[in-house]
């Protein structure tokens, strides 16, 4: 198999619906051959650990599959060795051929296309999850609507060959019962550093206010609106007394806080305390009830909590919870 000779297919066949059912059918994907062939044979391996799956696959014949109502949401990165990996959405298809990867979420491509008389090529599905608490990290704001990441990343550029790089040691060292599957630390950092490098590398519908918060300083009043939040995270405070710690009009905050935060005063403390929450929910000497936590930390209803909580780190409070045990 791929980069590999001495790896053992974990599955083969010699038969479409076999390898539906063998090989896609666990992660509730649907397909259909775009013709048949005779002698149609295919070999995979597939592994998970984390927020991560990958997959190697090798097959001589063309299909096409798509996403299921039970499909994960999942960000797919596709590595072609041989042949091409294709994506349609929106009417539009694109395709990666060896050197480059596609990008695709799982739920907005239309179908995956699998291509070449001999097609070899290798996956990496990552829990959409991941992309959307680091988003919030970066962003300091939930991810709302479709990311619209670039679906091509061309190795061959300084960006595209790191990106291309890091996934490939994922994937390496997964499959074939690789070291990784026994090294959950270091795959959680893998999986930390493969979704930053995304958000930051990879164009996207929010790569300008990436770019415009790297390189253009907040003004003044902004920034000491943001250290009377930090200094008042746990108060009652409302944004006329941000507003008067800073110098400025409440109008004059919000229009400094768009601009140079991408976000309300209102939405920027939100997620500082969000972000306070989070790090109690995974203090492990914190033995405060989830509901308790909200309220320490200024959210009367916990369904509205929890709704905003999953928005922007991708699981639930109680899943957060869960991980520190």
């Amino acid at each position: 198999m791929i980069h590999n000779t001495a790896r053992t297919p974990r599955w083969s066949g010699a038969d479409f619906d076999g390898m539906q059912e063998t090989f896609l059918g666990p992660a509730h994907f649907d397909a259909s051959p775009d013709h048949r062939v005779g002698g149609f044979r295919w070999s995979a391996d597939a592994r998970s650990q984390g927020a991560v799956t990958v997959a190697d696959l090798e097959c001589n014949g063309e299909w096409n599959l798509w996403a299921t109502a039970e499909t994960p949401e999942w960000l797919t990165i596709h590595v072609p060795r041989e042949g091409l990996s294709g994506m349609t959405r929106r009417q539009t298809t694109i395709t990666a051929s060896p050197g480059q990867i596609l990008l695709g979420q799982s739920r907005e491509a239309d179908r995956f296309l699998v291509r070449g008389t001999l097609h070899r090529s290798q996956k990496l599905f990552l829990d959409w999850g991941q992309i959307c608490q680091t988003f919030g990290q970066l962003f300091e704001a939930p991810l709302v609507g479709s990311l619209d990441l670039s679906p091509l990343v061309e190795g061959s550029t300084p960006s595209g060959y790191l990106v291309k790089n890091l996934v490939e040691t994922i994937i390496s060292g997964m499959l074939g019962d690789g070291i990784l599957l026994h090294s959950p630390i270091a795959m959680a950092n893998l999986t930390q550093a493969l979704a930053d490098l995304l958000i930051r590398l990879v164009p996207h519908r929010y790569a300008q206010r990436l770019e415009q918060a790297a390189f253009t300083p907040a003004p003044r009043h902004v920034r000491r609106a943001i250290d009377f939040m930090h200094a008042n995270i746990a108060a009652p405070i409302t944004i006329g007394m941000i507003a008067r710690s800073a110098n400025v009009s409440v109008r004059s905050l919000e229009t400094g806080f768009r601009t140079f935060k991408g976000a309300t005063p209102g939405s920027y403390l939100r997620t500082l305390r969000l972000r306070a929450a989070r790090k109690d929910l995974l203090d492990r000497s914190n033995l405060q009830s989830i509901r308790d936590i909200c309220l320490k930390w200024g959210f009367v209803h916990p369904g509205r909590f929890s709704a905003l909580y999953g928005s922007v780190y991708g699981e639930s409070p109680r899943e957060t919870r869960r991980r520190k045990t």
